[in-house]
Formats: C-alpha cells, structure tokens, sequence
C-alpha cells in the first residue's frame, strides 16, 4: 500500500464513478447472494420489541405513505424512514454478514439505504447492485483504516456504517466526486456507536444501525442540496481517526481500489450469534463429531481468542436476554454442544433452560498468541475440551463456516432466508419462493419496486 495525500477524496471519486460494466460478474453474484441474506435478516426481524419501536416511532415521525418499503409491516413511507426501520430490523436476528478484516456488517447498514433510495427514484437493478458494491467497498475500507483500538470501544457498524451508507446513497443519487467528498463529510461527523449497551442488555445495537443508514442516506441528499462537510473527515487533524482510534491506517483507505474487491470477501453467518462466537462453536463441534461425544461427556471448555472477543464478550457472564445471550460465548457454545447449532429458535427456547446455563459457566476464554495475532484478517477458532474420562482434547478451524472459503452455497442461503423469514413471520414460504427468483435476476430488473405487496 503507497501514500496518498487525500485519501478521502481518492475513495470519494471511486464511489462515485464506479460502473456496473466494471464490476466482475463472481462479485455482482456475490452482491446478489448478500441482498437475499441481508433481506430475509430484515424478515427476521419483525415483532422484535426494539425494532417495532423504531418503527412505531418512524410512523409518528415520517410520511404515511410513499415508495420506499418498510419490510416488516409492508406499508410504505421515504426513504429516510424506510431505511431507518429497514437498518434496525436486520440487525436483530444477529444473522446479518460480517466482513473479517473491517469486523463490520455492511447488509445492515448499505442494503438500507440502497433499496430505500432505489425504490424512491425507480433506479434500475444493475444502477442498485452497482450502488451496494459502492457501500460495501467504502465501507469496508473506512472499518479497516479505523483499526482494531477502534473496536474497542465504537461498534464499527454504526461509525463506518453512517460512511458506507452514504457512498450507497450518494452512487445512487448520482453526487459527483467532489459532491459525495462532502456527503462523506457530513456522515462521518455523525459516526456514533459504543459497545456500552451490552452490559445492560440494552437496545442500542438496532438504533446504531438505523442510526447509520439514515444519517448516511441523509448525508447524500445533504450533499446533493449544496450541504457542505468536512473534505478529511477521516484522516483530518480533527477527523475521525484522530478522535476514535490509535491505530488508524490512511492506506487502506484506498487499497487497490477497483482490483481487490471487499464486497467479495464478506462471510455469511451460520449461528445466529455474535460472529465472535463462531470460531470457537465449529472448532468445538468438529472436536465433538471427531471424538463422538455429547454435551454430558464436556466438563471444562476452554476457547483461544483473539483479544476482541475477550472485549466484546466478556461483558457478558450471564445473560438477562435472548439477543444479549447471542454475546455470550458460554451459552453459544453450550447450545452447539447440546443441538449442534446455534440458531434462532435453540436461543430462543433454550438460552436459559438449566443443561445450557450449567455448560455455559464452565467455558472460559483465553487469549491466544496465534488467534490473536491473525486477526481480523483470519478468524481462527481452537478450542480445549477435558472430558469426564479424564482426556484433553483440541480442535481448530481456519476458516469458521460461512467465510469466503468455507461460504455457504445458494442451496444453503435459500433455506436460511425461509428459516430467518418464518421466524419473523415476515413472509410465506411462496412468497419467499418467488422473492429469491427476483433477487437472483435483479440485475436484469428495469425497476427496483416493491417486493412484498402490502
């Protein structure tokens, strides 16, 4: 990676001019493969206590109708409000997909904000897609220059989110270089987030990122209306960086731009959990069916980690709520003992039942060298196990499933989203069915419209 003296104004010049044309077609097959993920997340999401809050605060403060869709009531309104409840829905189900080396959700925060504005305007599906990948390799980068001190104590989702979301917006509103220089400015002064919340169980994660997605979709039309930001908001004397992080990078803001797609690199969740928990809850399952054990068998686990993990979740011993259980990594992994898989209705019937909490406080963290040194780049999960035969055992997985090169296949993303939508009752298995026809030839769609008729 080489110097550059302005290394906003590179990437806000990359998020405006990128063409569909330019993107290679394994990445647009990706991107379509992360809308169906990132949508039936959404679905998940309904009747979920912190999102309908949001949306009953969206219907008092925003338009009764419009062209943008809220999916989980399937009423319309614009875009800022639809992206707004939009965001905080598919946050929820903590099945939303991650990228390792920024440690962000880009769906949850660039979806958004693109389909809002997309369906507002009547852009066509390839102008759609062209839009996310803007986001997501915006995004993307601003959570990798951020750094790992930055993680610490800012949920990256909510601060490089607001930056993600805007570069969405702005390709989408077609802002010129300069222009989305500013719509740059404006979200990043707005960036906002802190991991607090998961000491108290609080709501806080879907509010950061409907936080994200509108300020960030505000920003573009901000910019648009002649609303100026500041043009170094991220590497500035004054700038983001500066404020938020120690370790910040300038380089990777502008890493081979347009030859290294991130968009690509992003992993889809299998557990519905924190994907801090994931490494560790497969290396503990192939230790499991390697050995041929049960839970009954397990007397002491010991999982290595990287120290973000010890930061996140080690503000959680025992969990009050189902979402602040998915932060735990003695009840995830206690749960794949027990079911073999971590997912939304094992959390919700069991996170608390007497066999799950009884593991779950004999699993401890602790730092590892080599886990540590890996990440984000590499999320590696080693687990130890001792037995009630008296063994010690070990397992380990270098790439935890869902990653790029342990991805889910479409046949897998497909019967996730009917899991995901059947949970939130959000949609009918027809209607997902014809969903994920539309979504796998959306970029042939002259119009992104509606999905779900109300």
């Amino acid at each position: 990676m080489t110097l550059d003296k302005n290394p906003s104004a590179t990437l806000a010049a990359f998020a405006a001019g990128l063409q569909f044309d330019t993107i290679p077609a394994p990445v647009l097959r990706r991107t379509e493969d992360l809308f169906l993920d990132w949508y039936a997340s959404a679905l998940a999401g309904k009747g979920a206590r912190p999102v309908e809050a949001i949306e009953a605060y969206a219907r008092e403060m925003g338009p009764a109708s419009g062209r943008a869709e809220v999916l989980i009531s399937r009423r319309t309104t614009s875009p800022h409000f639809a992206a707004l409840v939009n965001a905080a829905a598919s946050h929820f189900a903590e099945q939303d997909d991650v990228h390792n080396g920024s440690v962000f959700h880009p769906g949850a925060v660039v979806f958004p904000a693109a389909l809002a504005i997309a369906q507002d305007i009547g852009a066509s599906g390839r102008e759609f897609l062209a839009a996310v990948v803007v986001g997501y390799e915006v995004g993307i980068r601003v959570g990798e220059f951020l750094g790992r001190s930055h993680y610490r104590v800012f949920h990256t989702t909510a601060t490089a989110g607001t930056l993600a979301a805007a570069a969405a917006a702005g390709r989408l509103l077609k802002l010129d270089a300069p222009t989305m220089v500013h719509a740059f400015g404006s979200a990043g002064t707005q960036a906002a987030g802190l991991w607090e919340f998961l000491r108290d169980a609080a709501d806080s994660k879907q509010l950061h990122t409907a936080h994200a997605a509108s300020s960030g979709l505000a920003s573009a039309y901000l910019a648009r209306e002649g609303l100026t930001g500041a043009r170094q908001i991220l590497e500035g004397p004054q700038g983001l960086a500066v404020g938020t992080s120690s370790d910040a990078d300038p380089a990777r803001l502008t890493d081979r731009l347009g030859q290294r797609w991130a968009t690509a690199e992003t992993s889809f969740k299998y557990h519905a959990s924190c994907r801090h928990t994931h490494p560790s809850a497969d290396a503990l399952l192939a230790l499991m069916q390697t050995h041929r054990l049960v839970a009954d068998d397990l007397v002491q686990v010991t999982t290595h980690v990287h120290q973000g993990a010890i930061d996140v979740l080690g503000r959680v011993t025992v969990p009050s709520t189902v979402h602040q259980a998915k932060f735990s990594m003695g009840t995830v992994l206690a749960l794949v003992a027990e079911y073999g898989y971590a997912g939304l209705d094992e959390f919700e019937q069991h996170y608390l039942s007497p066999r799950v909490a009884a593991l779950r406080d004999r699993v401890t963290m602790q730092l590892d060298e080599e886990v540590d040194g890996a990440y984000p780049q590499r999320w590696i999960g080693k687990v130890t196990a001792s037995t009630r035969d008296g063994k010690t055992l070990s397992a380990r997985v270098d790439e935890p499933k869902g990653d790029p090169g342990n991805t889910l296949t479409r046949a897998e993303l497909e019967d996730k989203a009917r899991r995901l939508a059947a949970y939130g009752r959000g949609a009918t298995s027809a209607e997902m069915a014809d969903l994920m026809a539309r979504i796998w030839s959306v970029a042939e769609a002259p119009r992104v419209e509606r999905w779900l008729a109300a």
